[in-house]
């Protein structure tokens, strides 16, 4: 079966050069040699069962070959990777092992989508020959899962990170608390899970829609569920960024310890695991026993999760509670502060320096901007802004001095409708088409101007599940808007959008459905993918 060659590559490499002449075999004959630090990158080959390789003790005429070349990484930076193939081998060089884990993907894109099957008869490949040097325009390419407003099995999040890695993503921002449900197993603290991974319904579509699922939702990954996942995604060269929401979005962990709560100034012993969407009022109380709760929290969470960056949520705080009750005005009168605002920074802040102590970044929405001063003991210079609310927060802390990641909701937001109509299934927002995703441009001008582009570590999608509560549901809403992300995110915006979307219709969605992802076709959704009678919002 012949190849699908190079003109199908997404996210598109920075130079490609056909060659002339025969192609590479790539079949029961080819041998894998593989480097001691690529070995990595040659089980995970060798762990596609559908890619043949030779067995035996000798050498056959032909070899696929892995090596590091830190060289490459010099000139090309970080991630790099460079491929030769001609009629007698294909040689993979990586700038470092996660290079030669995306060039491994772009060989992979190079044969036909049954490369992309879990299992298949072709016993062999034609590969055209071909030089292809390659390194990602952006270092952080991300995509947030929300799993506390739905749930996703362990197996399905492993199925993500797979996905993820086939699109040269490198980072996972796994969101793992809200108002309706805790996700990760804290030992210290069981009723977390225990109480808190549970709600006894859901409303289904909109906050604004008169429907529901009586049926009770929830679930949550015990610590070596965790380990596991941040285990897979190491070996594809994929961060796993934990998220822990506070001061906000903490009635899951108040309906399980009610203390957490403003006790003062509402009732929480009856208060339960939200089973609405939206913004709840709860807010978590700024006491001592509160802050060391959360320590103690982050203390579990630091030690399954390695990466160098912790999530902590800061946004959509309401604070009529905070302000109806009598010790918080306390704790603003003994501190100083102006108002809430400024209590909430001073909460954000004190996670902010605990994390920063122990050798990790703090990473909030934009909101942990407010509320004070970025001078003096106002945030670390190490924490990182998510610019969510358009790209005016992510300015803001770029000319603070603080890393961004550029997420904003009209653009990067998946959970929001992909066409005009009614024809989307739970249509929310307003629209952000494939169009509008591989037309974003992640480093404001602004910034170009004064000198802070590289303050912008990246981009990140960010799909919330409110609406989505299934795996299929998340599939349709991520792709394949997901692979106009990679492609900004690794290639560079600017590039003209025909191009891409008759890429991706040629050859990238085959390699979808080779994948089973239930996807968004170009021209809309099919009929089993509409939910008729579902309202979303805006109405129109």
């Amino acid at each position: 079966m012949s190849a699908t060659g190079w003109s199908g590559l997404v996210p598109q490499p920075r130079d490609v050069q056909e060659g002339q002449g025969p192609p590479f075999v790539w079949g029961s004959r080819t041998a894998l040699v593989a480097e001691p630090g690529a070995r990595g990158v040659a089980r995970w080959l060798r762990g596609l069962s559908v890619l043949p390789f030779h067995e035996g003790e000798e050498r056959p005429d032909n070899t696929l070959e892995l090596r590091l070349d830190t060289r490459l990484r010099t000139a090309l930076g970080a991630e790099s990777y460079r491929l030769d193939v001609t009629a007698e081998r294909a040689v993979l060089t990586g700038g470092d092992a996660a290079g030669l884990f995306r060039g491994a993907q772009t060989l992979r894109q190079a044969l036909p989508p049954d490369a992309f099957r879990r299992a298949g008869t072709t016993r062999e490949w034609r590969v055209p020959p071909c030089r292809i040097e390659d390194a990602p325009c952006f270092a952080w390419r991300g995509m947030m899962l929300d799993v506390a407003r739905h749930f996703m099995p362990k197996d399905g999040v492993l199925r993500v990170l797979d996905l993820l890695a086939a699109h040269k993503l490198n980072v996972f921002h796994f969101h793992l608390t809200d108002d309706q449900g805790w996700r990760m197993e804290i030992h210290r603290y069981p009723r977390l899970t225990g109480v808190g991974a549970w709600r006894p319904r859901s409303r289904v579509g909109h906050r604004a829609s008169p429907l529901w699922d009586e049926r009770p939702h929830g679930g949550y990954y015990t610590q070596d569920d965790l380990r596991e996942i941040v285990a897979y995604a190491a070996e594809r060269h994929i961060t796993v960024v934990p998220e822990i929401e506070l001061p906000g979005h903490s009635q899951a962990a108040i309906a399980a310890y009610p203390e957490l709560g403003t006790t003062d100034a509402v009732d929480t012993s009856a208060l339960g695991v939200w089973t609405d969407w939206g913004v709840s009022p709860h807010l978590l109380a700024p006491t001592d026993d509160v802050l060391r709760f959360y320590e103690h929290v982050l203390e579990e969470v630091l030690d399954v999760f390695p990466s160098p960056y912790i999530h902590i949520g800061g946004d959509e705080t309401p604070k009529e509670q905070w302000r109806a009750s009598a010790v918080a005005q306390a704790r603003i009168a003994s501190l100083g502060l102006r108002d809430e605002d400024a209590l909430q920074s001073w909460m954000v802040r004190h996670f902010d320096r605990w994390l920063a102590e122990r050798g990790r970044r703090m990473t909030g929405w934009d909101e942990i901007l407010e509320g004070g001063t970025l001078e003096g003991p106002g945030l670390t210079p190490g924490a990182v802004v998510s610019s969510w609310r358009g790209k005016d927060g992510g300015i803001a802390a770029a000319e603070a001095g603080h890393d961004v990641v550029m997420c904003p909701e009209h653009e990067l937001y998946l959970d929001r409708r992909q066409a005009p109509g009614d024809a989307e299934p739970t249509p929310l927002g307003y629209v952000a088409s494939l169009a509008d995703v591989y037309g974003f441009e992640p480093v404001p001008a602004q910034l170009v101007r004064h000198g802070r582009a590289e303050r912008v570590l990246g981009i990140q999608a960010n799909m919330w599940t409110e609406c989505a509560e299934n795996a299929q549901r998340v599939d349709y809403q991520v792709f394949p808007r997901l692979a106009a992300v990679a492609e900004v995110a690794w290639s560079g915006p600017g590039k003209p959008y025909a191009p891409f979307a008759e890429r991706l219709e040629r050859a990238h969605l085959p390699r979808l459905d080779a994948l089973g992802v239930a996807y968004r076709p170009l021209d809309g959704p099919r009929p089993w993918q509409q939910r008729p009678g579902i309202p979303g919002r805006p109405l129109e």
